[in-house]
C-alpha cells in the first residue's frame, strides 16, 4: 500500500476520500482554490495546497497545478473522486507519466467510454441491449433529423461527450429537434469543447437504474448491486435508492450480467457504473461513468463494502478487502441530496450557513461538505451533503429517511430540505411506482 494520497477533489468526496484512507494508515494531501482556503476537507487533510483562484478553471481543473503539489508534498497516488478531472483521461494518464499510482480505471478505459456514442456502439458490439440511435456524430440539423425519421419520435438529444445531465433535451416532432440540436450543441461547446451530438429514442417512462461494479487488481470484474436514480430535476440525480423498487430477481441478473461484460470489455478496473434505462420489464444500456460515483454511499449500506477503500487497495495491486464471491445486499438504503437550492425553482442559494445540525442515529449518515459559518460561493456545484438512510426494508428506509430530513436543520441559504421531504411523502415514491418523470409530474 502506498504512505500518501492527494485528492484532486473539494467538499464532501474529498472528505469521503480523506476518511477511507485514513483508516488504511495513508496520509492524506488535500488542494483548494482561494474560494476554499478554510473548507473542511482542507481542516481535514494531514496537508493542504493551494491551487489557484476560485474558478474551476483556475483550480480544480488546472492538472499542472495538482500534479505540482503532488510533487511538492511527496504524495504517491491521486484520487480525483467524482466531477472535475475524474474522468479525464488525459489526466490520469499525466498522472501515471509523473511516476504517481491513479486511483481510478486506466486512461484507455475512461477514454473508451467517455463518449457517448463510441460507448453505445461498444456495448451493441458485446452484445448488450443498447436504445436505437445514431451510430456517428450528426454534422447538422438534417443529419438530425433524418435520424429521427429511422428513430421514431419522441427522441432525446444528447451532447456526445456530456455528463451531469449537461445538453439534453427532448423532442416529439421535427421543428422541436431542430431547436434542441442548435441548442444542445452551442451548450456542449460551452461546456465541454466538443459540439459532437447524437440523437437516441426517447423513452417517457423509464427509469433511470445503474450497477455498480468494481475491477479488481487481478482482472476480474464484480457487480455489487443497483441503483435506483430515478428522482431527477434537469436530468440530475437528487435521490438514489438499492435496491430498484423496479427490479426482480430475473431482470438483476440480467443486468449485473450485462454490466459485467462492459467492464470486461475495455479491462476495467477500480469503481464505475453502468448507467441503464429500465422500461416494461427489460434495459438497455444509457453510459458508463469510469468513476466512483456521487450515489455509492447506499451499495455500502446494503453491502457493507467501503468502496472508496476497495479502491485504494485496487490501485496498490492489493485484494480489495471483501471477499468477491460472498457478496450479499442487506435491507434497503436511500440517499437524498441535500443542496443549497430554491426548493421549488431548482436554482442556487449561495451564502454563509448560519445554523447547521446534522440528524444523528441508527441507520443515518451523513456525508457533508460544509458546516456552521462556511460560505456557500457561487463557484461550485451546490451540494452540501448527502443524507443516507438504512432500514431492513424499504417501508423503515423511507420512514427513516422522514424522520432524517425533518431532523436536518441548515440555516443561510434556502437548501432543497422542503423538496426532499415532498418525495419521501409523495404517494408515487412510497409505492415504488415512479419514473424518471416524477419530478416533472410534482411540479405540473
Amino acid at each position: 500500500m502506498f504512505d500518501s494520497l492527494l485528492i484532486a477533489n473539494r467538499g464532501e468526496i474529498a472528505r469521503r476520500v480523506i476518511r477511507s484512507a485514513r483508516a488504511l494508515g495513508i496520509r492524506t494531501v488535500a488542494v483548494h482554490s482561494e474560494a476554499d482556503a478554510g473548507a473542511l476537507h482542507v481542516r481535514d487533510a494531514d496537508e493542504a495546497v493551494a491551487i489557484g483562484g476560485p474558478r474551476p478553471a483556475d483550480s480544480y481543473l488546472n492538472a499542472v497545478a495538482i500534479l505540482a503539489a503532488a510533487a511538492t508534498t511527496g504524495a504517491q497516488a491521486v484520487h480525483p473522486g467524482y466531477g472535475f478531472l475524474s474522468e479525464n483521461p488525459g489526466f490520469a494518464r499525466a498522472v501515471e507519466d509523473a511516476g504517481l499510482i491513479w486511483v481510478g480505471p486506466s486512461a484507455e478505459s475512461i477514454a473508451a467510454v467517455g463518449d457517448k456514442i463510441s460507448a453505445r456502439n461498444l456495448m451493441a458490439a458485446i452484445g448488450v441491449p443498447v436504445l436505437g440511435g445514431s451510430e456517428e456524430p450528426l454534422k447538422d440539423a438534417g443529419e438530425a433529423l433524418a435520424a429521427a425519421q429511422v428513430i421514431g419520435y419522441p427522441v432525446i438529444v444528447k451532447a456526445s461527450a456530456g455528463g451531469g445531465g449537461i445538453g439534453m433535451r427532448i423532442a416529439a416532432d421535427d421543428a422541436a429537434l431542430g431547436t434542441a440540436f442548435e441548442a444542445t450543441r452551442g451548450q456542449a461547446e460551452r461546456f465541454f469543447g466538443d459540439g459532437g451530438i447524437l440523437v437516441e429514442r426517447y423513452l417517457p417512462d423509464a427509469r433511470h437504474v445503474e450497477v455498480q461494479i468494481l475491477g479488481l487488481a487481478d482482472g476480474r470484474v464484480v457487480a455489487l448491486g443497483e441503483r435506483e436514480c430515478s428522482v431527477q430535476r434537469r436530468y440530475q440525480k437528487v435521490v438514489e435508492e438499492s435496491p430498484s423498487p423496479a427490479v426482480d430477481d430475473a431482470l438483476r441478473a440480467r443486468m449485473l450480467t450485462a454490466a459485467v461484460r462492459a467492464g470486461e470489455s475495455i479491462g476495467y478496473r477500480s469503481a464505475g457504473t453502468v448507467e441503464c434505462l429500465v422500461s416494461d420489464g427489460d434495459f438497455v444500456f444509457l453510459e458508463m461513468n469510469a468513476r466512483l460515483q456521487v450515489e455509492h454511499p447506499v451499495t455500502e449500506l446494503v453491502t457493507g463494502i467501503d468502496l472508496v477503500a476497495a479502491q485504494l487497495r485496487i490501485a496498490a495491486g492489493a485484494e480489495p478487502g471483501f471477499d468477491p464471491d460472498a457478496v450479499v445486499a442487506d435491507g434497503h438504503a436511500i440517499e437524498l441530496r441535500v443542496y443549497a437550492e430554491d426548493p421549488k425553482r431548482f436554482l442556487p442559494s449561495p451564502g454563509t450557513i448560519a445554523e447547521w445540525v446534522e440528524p444523528a442515529g441508527e441507520g443515518i449518515r451523513v456525508d457533508a461538505g460544509y458546516t456552521c459559518g462556511d460560505e456557500v460561493t457561487p463557484f461550485y456545484d451546490p451540494l452540501l451533503a448527502k443524507l443516507s438512510v438504512w432500514g431492513p426494508d424499504r417501508d423503515a428506509a423511507v420512514a427513516r429517511g422522514q424522520d432524517a430530513v425533518a431532523a436536518f436543520r441548515i440555516a443561510g441559504p434556502k437548501t432543497n430540505l422542503p423538496f426532499l421531504a415532498e418525495v419521501l411523502a409523495h404517494e408515487s415514491f412510497r409505492s415504488g411506482a415512479y419514473t424518471a418523470r416524477l419530478v416533472d409530474q410534482m411540479r405540473a
